[in-house]
């Protein structure tokens, strides 16, 4: 019988953000409980620390400079094979349900039926949760507060004291993870008993803004939370540059960032019961077992680490590692935990081996059914400002860029990667073999361009009223504004969106 694929995605995940990686506060108990039937990852990274890049990168196996979409804003180019397509020509059934943050919005990758919910961009006045959330007459006023940026300006002064944290707007039937908990268990029921599935869950949060619906916005006091390895009292010399991205994070303190933190744990533990719900309904039907199940996220949050917030800045491990949990079919390597280095694109080579399906061509990242699967060294890009890279081993961390220029971290004296010792000639051999690599894996493909084609091939939708959803999600934001608070009247931060939002 074919094997069954779940992938799980969240959106801005810290990998430390989960009970079974030591954290001593939130509460993800579905997903501990996952991580005891499979194999937890601690060393887990994403190849583009942005959303659409990140994505791209998971459904190919290939990096960005393999497949060329470099922005939030592009489109997978045609003939760029995916592991969905080739499960698909395999004759699996597939299906998408959430987030996925393609151009367009429907775009096909190789899912027969796709339910989104997007957050950002034309995307979320074409999908059907912001479709369904305008036929019920309701808006996502704190979500469209912190992600349009001709509504941002209008946002109130408690919205940029808060760091864009509170309880949303919604009642929890209509938050985003509801919705998409929902449609995925949908699609879930709907399996036969012969396997050949694939379904992709992916969602919203806990990207920011972080807002749990009421029953949920109060499950963590702020005062007896413990902020995470890396938080620094001060924004180190070497980070300044990005004091404003986004928001400005000079005036973070140790009582916003726990109340942010509380915000942000609230997120998870409700996508945590989301996740729960589905899994039990495998279990259920007797499909868990025999299930290969991911649990991964496009890329991480800084949350405090040092004294920054969010995802603009440099490719420092809370904002590159991932968390990775894999369930393999049967439990195999139940309760395993690996320190192998792992990347996103290697969720690809795992899929289609476990599957029995042929990559249409050789791709890099390893095949995690084999316990000894790892990386000596991983890579990451991002080109939002200028090129930068990142070449991580074990023990070393390089981080490149022309607008920055070099930095080179010794992570087993240094893991909060605040010393920068690229000038310190007792690291010399180390920062040749580092640059070495770099290079090598540089210079493996020829760099494309950024793709864009908005009219690709797409799946069939209910498309339309775009324009008019727009505007009636606008008149909903100056309702809401008009009524409960007033704007800001000179917006201390950034009210620009940075392009990786």
């Amino acid at each position: 019988m074919a094997t069954n694929v779940l992938v799980i995605q969240a959106d801005q995940f810290r990998a430390d953000c989960l009970g079974i990686a030591g954290n001593p506060d939130v509460r993800t108990p579905h997903l501990d409980r996952l991580a005891g039937d499979g194999v937890h990852y601690r060393d887990a990274y994403a190849p583009f620390p942005v959303c659409t890049p990140s994505r791209y990168s998971l459904l190919s196996g290939l990096h960005v400079r393999q497949h060329g979409g470099w922005t939030n804003h592009c489109t997978l180019a045609p003939g760029i094979p995916t592991f969905p397509r080739a499960l698909r020509e395999a004759g699996y059934r597939t299906a998408a349900v959430g987030k996925m943050h393609f151009t367009p919005t429907y775009l096909d990758v190789g899912y027969d039926e796709m339910a989104l919910a997007e957050q950002h961009g034309p995307g979320r006045y074409d999908d059907d949760y912001h479709r369904e959330l305008a036929a019920a007459g309701l808006a996502p006023v704190t979500d469209l507060l912190d992600q349009d940026h001709e509504l941002r300006v209008r946002a109130p002064q408690s919205y940029w004291d808060s760091y864009g944290t509170g309880r949303s707007n919604l009642p929890e039937q209509w938050h985003s993870s509801t919705w998409i908990g929902e449609r995925a268990r949908r699609a879930l029921a709907d399996w036969s008993d012969d396997g050949s599935h694939l379904l992709h869950v992916s969602f919203i949060k806990p990207h920011h803004p972080f807002d749990p619906p009421a029953g949920w916005d109060d499950r963590y006091d702020p005062t007896e939370l413990t902020p995470l390895p890396g938080w620094t009292d001060t924004i180190p010399a070497a980070d300044q540059r990005h004091r404003r991205e986004y928001f400005d994070f000079e005036p973070l303190d140790l009582p916003r960032l726990r109340r942010v933190m509380a915000h942000y744990y609230a997120t998870i533990t409700h996508l945590d019961h989301e996740v729960g719900r589905m899994l039990d309904l495998l279990r259920e039907r007797g499909l868990y077992d025999d299930t290969l199940i991911f649990f991964t996220a496009d890329h991480g949050e800084y949350l405090g680490f040092h004294h920054l917030l969010l995802k603009d800045g440099p490719m420092y491990d809370p904002l590159v590692k991932v968390p990775l949990l894999v369930k393999f079919p049967g439990r195999q390597r139940a309760g395993e935990t690996s320190d192998q280095l792992v990347s996103l694109i290697d969720l690809a080579p795992t899929v289609l081996s476990t599957c029995g399906v042929t990559p249409a061509a050789p791709l890099p990242g390893k095949d995690l059914t084999d316990p000894a699967a790892g990386h000596d060294c991983v890579f990451a890009e991002d080109r939002r400002r200028g090129v930068a890279g990142m070449a991580r081993t074990d023990a070393y961390k390089l981080l490149w860029s022309d607008v920055a220029g070099e930095a080179l971290f010794d992570l087993g004296a240094d893991p909060h990667e605040l010393t920068n010792v690229a000038d310190d000639p007792a690291h010399g051999d180390t920062l040749r073999r580092m640059r070495e690599a770099a290079a090598r894996w540089a210079l493996h493909d020829a760099t494309p361009p950024t793709y864009l084609d908005p009219d690709a091939p797409r799946r069939p939708s209910v498309t339309g009223g775009g324009a008019d959803r727009r505007e009636q999600f606008a008149d909903a934001v100056a309702e809401h504004l008009d009524g409960s608070c007033t704007p800001a009247a000179h917006p201390p931060m950034n009210t620009v969106l940075p392009s990786g939002h």
